[in-house]
């Protein structure tokens, strides 16, 4: 994929108000832990987790979606009418049906001449959704457009927590399926795309790659049939080991076609954003392609893995925090289960600052 008129404006992020560590959750499974003999520590220890944030409890994702999408509007300038696209892309949604993106147009004062619609694909809903309105803008459909998602961490860990309280037996062997759920953290984020004419930053997206291995699809799961507690809360089943290096393995092949792409090479690059999912990822994920650890932006440790939102809000906060500089080549390296790959290139001239920070 390659792309010459679409600029992408802003990346923002909306952040939950609650912090729980995960020396929190230890302490409400130590009688699991006790049983089990293990380390308390340990979660923090193998993830390099610290916290995470989760919304008020009862928080839907429409709601703080609407949030995103007004302040994406106003952080880029862009005029609502101009936006022919509005895409929510997170694994969570308010329901079934009509698509979460319905409400979120509904509330946030865009045109009725706008394609509508929710798009899921696990952690790389937002990078997909970032592709379908470049394609629009690239053929002259629509001038602009904003995808968005919010992830609710919240109900996925405390129905896991209280899944390992009330199993009398879970081991050590058994346990280890659900040590991801407990990674999991909540968040809100948003790009906002638009043509090159429009553009107030010229900050360009220049293309990129997507590879799938879907070999691997049952690596991790949740959500659908037994993946749910008994009062309708989702579960996840997650082989974290073997979904690490397959995941990886993807990767190096999707780096390389991205590359090749691009007429990039590892120095061509000056900055990345990954998917955030634990030290362990991060470590291995950069040693495999070749990457220096210091132009990445690491946001895990504070806010755990918060699926699709995660990348574009490491973005977000690095953008913001002046990580990327004037003239910066960006590489967006998304991985989600399935397995599938989303990996773009950026050029990068301006971010526009914003009033006040939710960092």
């Amino acid at each position: 994929m390659r792309y010459r008129r679409v600029c992408v404006e802003a990346f923002v992020t909306v952040l939950p108000p609650h912090v729980v560590t995960s020396e929190e959750i230890e302490t409400k499974l130590r009688p699991v832990y006790e049983r089990l003999s293990l380390p308390e520590g340990r979660l923090e220890l193998m993830t390099g987790i610290r916290e995470r944030r989760f919304f008020d409890p009862g928080t839907m994702p429409g709601q703080v979606s609407a949030e995103t999408v007004r302040k994406a509007l106003n952080v880029s300038g862009l005029d609502p009418d101009l936006c022919g696209a509005l895409i929510h892309g997170s694994v969570c949604r308010d329901q079934m049906e009509p698509a979460t993106a319905a409400y979120v147009h509904s509330v946030g004062g865009l045109p009725q001449n706008c394609v509508v619609l929710d798009l899921s694909n696990a952690c790389l809903g937002l990078l997909n959704g970032m592709l379908a309105i470049a394609d629009m803008i690239e053929l002259g459909q629509i001038q602009a457009g904003i995808v968005v998602g919010t992830e609710i961490g919240r109900p996925l860990v405390e129905a896991t927590i209280d899944k390992l309280l009330g199993d009398p037996t879970v081991s050590r062997k058994s346990i280890k399926l659900d040590f991801a759920s407990l990674t999991i953290g909540s968040g809100s984020a948003a790009v906002v795309l638009c043509d090159e004419s429009l553009s107030q930053t010229g900050n360009r997206l220049l293309g990129g790659t997507c590879r799938a291995d879907t070999s691997h699809a049952k690596l991790c799961a949740g959500g659908g049939g037994e993946m749910r507690s008994s009062d309708g809360r989702p579960l996840m089943s997650t082989d974290s080991e073997a979904l690490l290096h397959a995941g990886i393995g993807l990767a190096a092949e999707t780096w390389e076609r991205t590359k090749q792409q691009l007429s990039w090479n590892n120095g061509s690059v000056d900055k990345y954003f990954t998917h955030q999912v634990g030290k362990a990822h991060r470590q291995l994920l950069l040693e495999k392609l070749g990457l220096s650890f210091d132009r990445d932006y690491p946001t895990v440790e504070r806010l755990g893995n918060t699926g699709a939102a995660a990348l574009p809000t490491a973005a977000a906060l690095g953008f913001q925090a002046g990580h990327v500089h004037p003239g910066e080549t960006v590489a967006l390296l998304g991985i989600g289960s399935g397995l599938n790959c989303v990996m773009l290139g950026l050029e990068w001239h301006k971010t526009i600052q914003e009033e006040t920070s939710d960092s």
